[in-house]
């Protein structure tokens, strides 16, 4: 159903929905169609199966017809991960990487040169990375108070909405920010059109937000690891799942009118460990990301902004200022598992997005269209790649 049609009708102006059970999508998930998947996931398959992780997002639908800029259709939202949750200053051990750079991540320049995350990921629309990124300080100010160190650098990353959202209209400000930032939470984390991922298509259907985990066997540590995707990339074409060419057999059901150019779009991944690793091991496993991307057919297109961040909540006050702190460090002849961990996690959540999705029609009654769940089961069952 169109999320937008379906919730226009019951109030007039913004519907705001944060990350409540209310805002739980009730589309059933990629394992949940019997795709075969590899991987042993987490109790709640989302990124929020690594202990104190929060999720917190704010929905912004409004609106309907002809694009007015600053007035609507909205389409767009925000979404907040916070890697010890919202009550917490403990820095984590954090690296990031870009598969292709045409997106943004702000504060990426201190992850990189110090090692560490010092608050929250956000993650929004293009034209609303500088309203995010300022409203996180005030939230910082507010939350901290007299502790609030003297500056900040968060960490806002991206992707477009252009096409069903009034981009241009700035519509997510500090309230809808601190909604998310207060509304995080552990436990089950919405999907598809929720939170950044609102107005975001995925292989030229509708996707947004995605979620899954993984879980080690004791032998490897017994260690979780969790990603989080907001996925707005690729061709229709290219798109695969479990090895089945299922854009090419799903081709018709494009965007209709003004679509973007094919090879435009991005991916932002979050991805958290409870594993102890440093931030060059961080890095690694960011890289691992892109295999999971491709693993669905995305390239890493020329217009595409990929970037990746990983985390570990493991050396708890490592960021602290001391003499000396003493750290745990998983050695790299141990760290294959964990790579294996993130190309399912982040191939899975980018599913989840898709198959979670609702059609929606946003401005100037530009559609993109969920993908048909009856065609994905049969596209799979061709290939005798369908679990059941």
């Amino acid at each position: 159903m169109n999320r937008s049609r379906r919730a226009l009708p019951l109030l007039v102006g913004l519907i705001v929905m944060t990350h409540t059970a209310a805002a739980q999508t009730t589309r059933p998930r990629a394992r949940d169609l019997g795709i075969p998947l590899d991987g042993t996931p987490g109790a709640f398959n989302a990124i929020t199966d690594v202990s104190g992780v929060e999720v917190g997002m704010t929905t912004l639908i409004a609106g309907d017809g002809k694009l007015v800029p600053g007035k609507g259709p909205v389409r767009t939202g925000v979404t907040a991960i916070l890697p010890r949750g919202k009550d917490s200053t403990d820095q984590v051990f954090a690296g990031w990487f870009a598969l292709n750079g045409n997106g943004e991540m702000t504060g990426t320049a201190w992850v990189e040169e110090s090692g560490l995350l010092e608050g929250p990921v956000m993650i929004t629309n293009t034209h609303s990375v500088g309203a995010v990124r300022d409203a996180v300080i005030r939230w910082q100010i507010r939350k901290q108070g007299k502790t609030f160190q003297p500056w900040s650098l968060p960490v806002v990353a991206e992707t477009w909405d252009g096409f069903l959202n009034d981009i241009n209209g700035f519509h997510v400000r500090d309230e809808h920010v601190s909604a998310a930032l207060d509304g995080a939470k552990a436990g089950p984390v919405p999907e598809g059109n929720v939170g950044g991922g609102t107005g975001m298509m995925l292989h030229q259907f509708k996707g947004g937000t995605g979620t899954a985990s993984r879980t080690l066997d004791a032998a490897a540590g017994g260690y979780t690891l969790g990603a989080l995707v907001q996925a707005n990339y690729g061709m229709r074409a290219a798109l695969t799942i479990a090895g089945v060419p299922v854009g090419r057999e799903v081709a018709d059901l494009m965007p209709e009118k003004g679509a973007p150019p094919a090879d435009a779009g991005s991916i932002i991944v979050v991805l958290a460990t409870d594993a102890p690793l440093l931030p060059h091991q961080l890095k690694r496993i960011a890289k691992r990301a892109s295999l999971g991307v491709a693993r669905t057919g995305g390239i890493g297109a020329n217009s595409s902004g990929d970037l990746f961040i990983a985390f570990s909540t493991a050396n708890a006050g490592a960021g602290k200022s001391a003499d000396t702190v003493e750290l745990r460090m998983l050695p790299n002849d141990r760290i294959n598992p964990l790579f294996e961990a993130t190309i399912q996690a982040t191939e899975e959540a980018i599913l989840n997005a898709l198959v979670a999705a609702d059609t929606m029609t946003g401005a100037d009654g530009n559609t993109a269209h969920a993908i048909p769940q009856d065609r994905l089961k049969a596209a799979m069952r061709k290939y005798n790649r369908l679990s059941e």
